[in-house]
């Protein structure tokens, strides 16, 4: 009984590795843009039918690209939220100049800070 549930466990463990497999293999095909339709139909077809050795050839064949892809990728996403992240977050030269005038005229800060607050702003 206890030996029937790990072993349960772990076939259910090496299946679900296998999926993980099969979609990270699927999702860099069809991220790859040198491939044209047939060669990822072809990759597919092989993936159905012979899916532990064509798993293997891929990896061996296509991992290099695979990093590269992904880190790409990444990278992209990266700068792109990042660019989102300034566009929102950032105030206009115009505002920073005005906020630090407002703390001027206060009194809050003196006018040399004014000043590197104002040059910053329009740097």
């Amino acid at each position: 009984m206890f030996w029937g549930f790990i072993g349960y466990l772990f076939w259910t463990f090496v299946f679900v590795a296998y999926l993980m497999v099969l979609f990270w293999i699927i999702a860099d095909l069809f991220r790859d843009d040198s491939v044209n339709g047939w060669g990822k139909a072809i990759w597919i077809i092989f993936l159905v039918f012979v899916p532990f050795l064509t798993a293997l050839v891929y990896f061996v064949a296509r991992g290099s690209g695979m990093e590269a892809r992904r880190a790409g990728d990444y990278a992209t996403a990266r700068s792109d939220t990042d660019a989102y992240i300034k566009q929102v977050v950032t105030t206009p030269a115009a505002d920073q100049i005005a906020q630090a005038k407002q703390l001027l005229d206060d009194g809050t800060i003196s006018q040399a800070e004014y000043e590197t607050l104002k040059a910053r702003a329009l740097a």
